[in-house]
């Protein structure tokens, strides 16, 4: 593998940081590069840390799945050296996210994890975010930890039905459900 190469990882990396406006995942990245035979897998990963190290992205990890944001230093830096990146690169990148857009947003905008209390039970934090607005962010308290798991797995597939439930129930004066 050469320097150039690497270095072209690097900058198509901080490029689809930079125009996504969300982060991405380290399988979202891996999706990309190995699926489009731009690099193998440990090249990315090499590319990924070597940011990391350099500061021009940082990772934060949520629930073991790590998302990567581009920093101040990595967007001036992409800004000064996006021109060595091909314009069909860009192209098959920027095509790649209109393809894969809704589907790169949610699992990033849509949360959710767990942590212990001091009591012996699980805090389920739950989220919603839109860009860089919170839209919904539920707190639950339960007794075990594959409660909070069984919670944790099914936010992504309910989130939406629970917003639009709250939503209507708060604003629209819905009558509230008759207990069972």
């Amino acid at each position: 593998m050469t320097q150039e190469s690497l270095t072209l990882y690097k900058l198509m990396i901080m490029f689809m940081l930079d125009h996504l406006e969300v982060p991405l995942t380290n399988s979202q990245l891996s999706e990309f590069f190995v699926s489009r035979g731009y690099a193998s897998y440990f090249h990315l990963q090499q590319s990924i840390n070597d940011l990391v190290d350099s500061s021009f992205i940082r990772g934060e990890l949520n629930r073991s799945i790590t998302s990567y944001y581009l920093t101040e230093s990595g967007r001036e830096a992409i800004h000064m050296f996006e021109n060595q990146i091909s314009e069909a690169i860009k192209e098959d990148i920027l095509t790649y996210f209109d393809q894969h857009h809704v589907k790169l947003r949610q699992n990033v905008e849509i949360n959710a994890d767990y942590y212990p209390t001091r009591q012996g039970e699980y805090i389920v934090r739950t989220q919603i975010r839109e860009k860089d607005s919170l839209l919904l962010e539920l707190n639950i308290n339960v007794v075990t930890e594959d409660q909070a798991i069984t919670i944790c797995n099914q936010w992504a597939g309910r989130s939406e039905e629970v917003y639009k439930t709250i939503m209507n129930m708060l604003l629209l004066n819905a009558p509230a459900p008759e207990p069972e």
